[in-house]
This record gives structure tokens, sequence and C-alpha cells, in this order.
């Protein structure tokens, strides 16, 4: 029963991250950074490597919306992506 909910989470992930894509209007910034870390925190779980520093301001801000979802579950991270692009699509 499990596994099948699983298949079921990641189908309907995969399926926002193509939605993802062809939104209506472009998300704002703060949407593109919460859509980024939590598709990063799905797929590859906590935050690795160095943040980037000098004037990589995007990568910066990128890897820090990242760390915040730090421990966050890959199922919970998949949930909240998908919320994330239904909201966006219904704007």
């Amino acid at each position: 029963m499990a596994a099948a909910k699983k298949d079921d989470l990641k189908a309907k992930f995969d399926a926002a991250a193509a939605a993802a894509k062809q939104t209506k209007k472009k998300p704002d910034n703060a949407t593109l950074l919460k859509l980024y870390s939590y598709y990063k925190q799905a797929t590859d779980g906590d935050v690795k490597g160095e943040r980037p520093g000098g004037f990589d301001f995007v990568g910066g801000a990128k890897y820090d919306a990242w760390a915040k979802l730090k421990g966050t579950t890959k199922d919970d991270a998949m949930t909240n992506y998908i919320k994330q692009v239904d909201k966006l699509n219904r704007e």
C-alpha cells in the first residue's frame, strides 16, 4: 500500500515539474526560489557542498533557500512543490 502511495506522489511530482515550466505568468523570484528549493530537497535531499560566495548572488540565494529545508523529508518536499505549482496555475 505504501509503495503505491509513494509512486502516486512521484507521478504527481513529475507532472507538477512539467506544469511548472508552462505556467500562465512567470513566477516572481521568491516563488522561483521556493520551487527550486523544494525540487532540490525532493530530488537530492539535504543541501550539500559549499555556499557560493563572492558575486554569485543567485547561487547564494538558491543555496540559502535549499538550506532552509534541511531535514525536510523528500515526500514533504514533493508535496510542497506540488502545492506551489498548483497555486501558480490557479493565478
